[in-house]
C-alpha cells in the first residue's frame, strides 16, 4: 500500500534515533565531529555501535547519504558480533536511523520496510507504543550523543544517563556517561565545594565500575585537584600513566592535570605524544596553546624579560590557538585565547579582528557570549587602557544571566572598576546603578539600597533605578 511522504514523517518522528533527538546541526563542527568519532572508534573509547550510528548520522548531515548507509551497515555488523541473541533490541537505534536516511533518499519501500522492523521489535519487547520502548541503552546512546553537540545539551546528556541508570544502577558504561554528564555541568556552573559535588561523587562510583577507563579516571584526578585534593588526584594520575601510557583521552587529561599544577613542560612533553597520535585534535592545540600562555605569563613576571624568548612563545601561542580554530571552527573560547595573543604580541588589528568574527556569529551558547564579553572586557581595560570600554563589556558579560566562573569573574572586575571610578570622583548614575546590582547579587541590600538611592539622585528621572530600589525594598 503506497503511504504519503506526510504520514511516512509522522511515523519516522516517533523512532528514537539521531534524528529525532534534536541535536542541531549549527551547534557543531562537522568536521570535527568526523574527526573525532573516527578516532573514538580507533581507540575503542565507547560502543562501537554507538559509534558507527553517530558517524551514519554526521555523514548524512554532510549530504553523504550513501557514506551514511555504509556506517549503519558497520553498526549492524558489529551488533551480530556482540549481541547475537539481542538483535533486535540492540538495532532499534540503528533501524530508525536507516528508515530516516531512506526517506531522505526518497526511497520509500525502504522507509516502511525499516518502520516495520521497529514496529515489530516493539511490539514483541511488549511496548504500549508503536514505534517506541523504554530501554536503558537507547537512553544511554542517546546521552553519548548529546554529550557530542557542546554545552547546550549537557543537561539533557545528564537527564539521559540518569534514565538509563534508573533501570540499570549497575551498568558501568551509564555510570561513565552520568559522571561525564555532571562532570562538565559543575565546571560551566563553577563548580561546588566537595561537601556537595555530585560529580565526585558520580566519577568515583564511574572509576569504581570501570577501574580500567582511563580518561574517567583522569577526570576524577581533575575534580579531586579542583577541589584542592590535589595529592589524592595526583595518584590516580600517576598509575594511569602507567596503565595506559599512549591513550590520547588519557593523556589530554593528565596534561591539564599538569598544567594546573604549574607543571607546565610535563604538561607539555604529555601534550606533544597524545597530538603525535591524534595530530588534528582541536583539545590538544588548545591546552598546547594555553601552556604556551602560562609560560608567557611567568616569563613577564621576571624583571628582565628577554624579548626572543617572548616572541617565540606568542609566536607559538598563535599558531596552536589558530590550528583549534581550523580544525573545530565552534571552540568558541579559542577565538577570545587567540585574540589575546594577538594582543600580547601588540598585533591589534589581528586581535580586533578576532573579537569581531564572534561577536558576528549567531550559534553562540549564552555561555559563550559571557565569556567573550569578559575576554574583550579584559582586552580593552589591559591592552586599550579604555576603562569605559572594559566597564561596557564586563556589565554585558554580568546581565547574562547564567551562573558561571565567568560570571563570577566579570562581577569581580567590574566591582573594582566602579569602585576606583567612584573614588575618584568619576561615578555617574550607571555606575552607582550597576554597583547596586552588584551588591544585590552578593546578598548585600543595605549597601545596594545606598547605590540605588544616588544613582536615583543623580538621575531622577530614570524608572530603571526607581524600580530596583522599590523591588529590593519589599524584598527586605
Amino acid at each position: 500500500s503506497i503511504i504519503s511522504r506526510n504520514d511516512l514523517k509522522c511515523s519516522l518522528q516517533q523512532l528514537q534515533c539521531h534524528f529525532t533527538w534534536r541535536l542541531v546541526k549549527e551547534d557543531v563542527d562537522l568536521e570535527s565531529l568526523e574527526d573525532k568519532m573516527g578516532h573514538q572508534i580507533e581507540f575503542l573509547t565507547q560502543s562501537l555501535i554507538a559509534g558507527y550510528n553517530m558517524l551514519s548520522y554526521v555523514c548524512h548531515l554532510k549530504h553523504l547519504n550513501e557514506n551514511a548507509l555504509q556506517n549503519l551497515q558497520k553498526a549492524e555488523k558489529e551488533i551480530k558480533k556482540k549481541h547475537p541473541d539481542d538483535i533486535e533490541r540492540r538495532s532499534l537505534v540503528t533501524w530508525g536511523n536507516y528508515a530516516w536516511i531512506y526517506y531522505y533518499m526518497n526511497k520509500y519501500e525502504e522507509v516502511q520496510s525499516y518502520l516495520r522492523k521497529v514496529e515489530n521489535a516493539c511490539k514483541k519487547l511488549s511496548s504500549t507504543a508503536r514505534f517506541q520502548v523504554e530501554l536503558p541503552e537507547i537512553y544511554s546512546e542517546k546521552g553519548w550523543a548529546l554529550l557530542k553537540f557542546g554545552r547546550g545539551y549537557y543537561s539533557r546528556a545528564k537527564e539521559s544517563f540518569q534514565n538509563a541508570l534508573e533501570r540499570e544502577p549497575d551498568d558501568p558504561e551509564f555510570n561513565v556517561g552520568y559522571a561525564i554528564a555532571v562532570y562538565r555541568l559543575e565546571n560551566i556552573s563553577g563548580g561546588s565545594s566537595n561537601s556537595e559535588s555530585s560529580a565526585l561523587t558520580a566519577l568515583r562510583r564511574a572509576v569504581q565500575l570501570s577501574p580500567n577507563d582511563t580518561s574517567v579516571v583522569a577526570l576524577l584526578a581533575l575534580k579531586l585537584q579542583d577541589l584542592n585534593l590535589a595529592d589524592e588526584g595526583e595518584r590516580y594520575i600517576k598509575e594511569a600513566l602507567n596503565k595506559t601510557p599512549d591513550f590520547p583521552y588519557f593523556l589530554r587529561y593528565a596534561a591539564m592535570f599538569y598544567r594546573r599544577k604549574s607543571e607546565v613542560d610535563k604538561a607539555l612533553e604529555l601534550l606533544r605524544k597524545s597530538l603525535a597520535i591524534t595530530p588534528t585534535c582541536s583539545f590538544l592545540h588548545h591546552q598546547m596553546g594555553l601552556c604556551y600562555r602560562s609560560k608567557l605569563l611567568e616569563l613577564k613576571k621576571t624583571k628582565y624579560v628577554p624579548r626572543e624568548q617572548m616572541e617565540k612563545l606568542i609566536r607559538l601561542g598563535i599558531f596552536h590557538f589558530k590550528k583549534v580554530i581550523e580544525y573545530r571552527s565552534t571552540s568558541f573560547p579559542a577565538y577570545g585565547d587567540l585574540a589575546g595573543m594577538y594582543a600580547e604580541g601588540k598585533q591589534y588589528d589581528k586581535a580586533e579582528a578576532t573579537f569581531q568574527k564572534v561577536f558576528q556569529m549567531t550559534n553562540l551558547h549564552p555561555l559563550d557570549t559571557q565569556s567573550l564579553y569578559y575576554c574583550y572586557g579584559n582586552y580593552q581595560r589591559f591592552h586599550m587602557k579604555s576603562e569605559s570600554e572594559a566597564i561596557k563589556y564586563f556589565t554585558e558579560g554580568l546581565q547574562i544571566k547564567q551562573d558561571s566562573m565567568t560570571r563570577a569573574k566579570c562581577k569581580k572586575a567590574l566591582q573594582k572598576l566602579l569602585e576606583q571610578r567612584i573614588r575618584k570622583g568619576l561615578g555617574d548614575a550607571a555606575a552607582f546603578s550597576t554597583l547596586g546590582l552588584i551588591h544585590e547579587l552578593n546578598s548585600e541590600e543595605v549597601q545596594a539600597m545606598e547605590c540605588y538611592e544616588k544613582a536615583l539622585q543623580l538621575d531622577p528621572e530614570n524608572e530603571d533605578y526607581l524600580a530596583a530600589l522599590q523591588k529590593l525594598r519589599l524584598s527586605i
